[in-house]
């Protein structure tokens, strides 16, 4: 394989471990990318100004359906907990 080949390759696979890595516990608004690793920060209110008002509200779990895809934003004590 020549040596620009693998150097495609590479980038390729270590772009798939990227795109897996934004997808589990995280939302996409916009620019913005709110992980559910940020929970000691995430606030309801900093959600909402990010990601607009969600499409559903169930209790403390808020439901947002961007690009094809459904989200579950789980918050507790005001704080994002977790994201599915």
């Amino acid at each position: 394989m020549k040596q620009s080949n693998r150097w495609l390759v590479l980038a390729a696979v270590l772009g798939m471990f990227a795109v897996n890595a934004a997808q589990a516990g995280s939302i996409s608004c916009g620019v913005h990318i709110i992980k559910d690793s940020d929970r000691s920060t995430a606030t309801k209110s900093e959600v909402l100004k990010k990601c607009g008002k969600p499409k559903i509200r169930e209790g403390n779990s808020w439901i947002y359906k961007k690009g094809g895809r459904e989200t579950v934003v789980h918050f507790q004590d005001g704080k994002v907990h977790s994201i599915h």
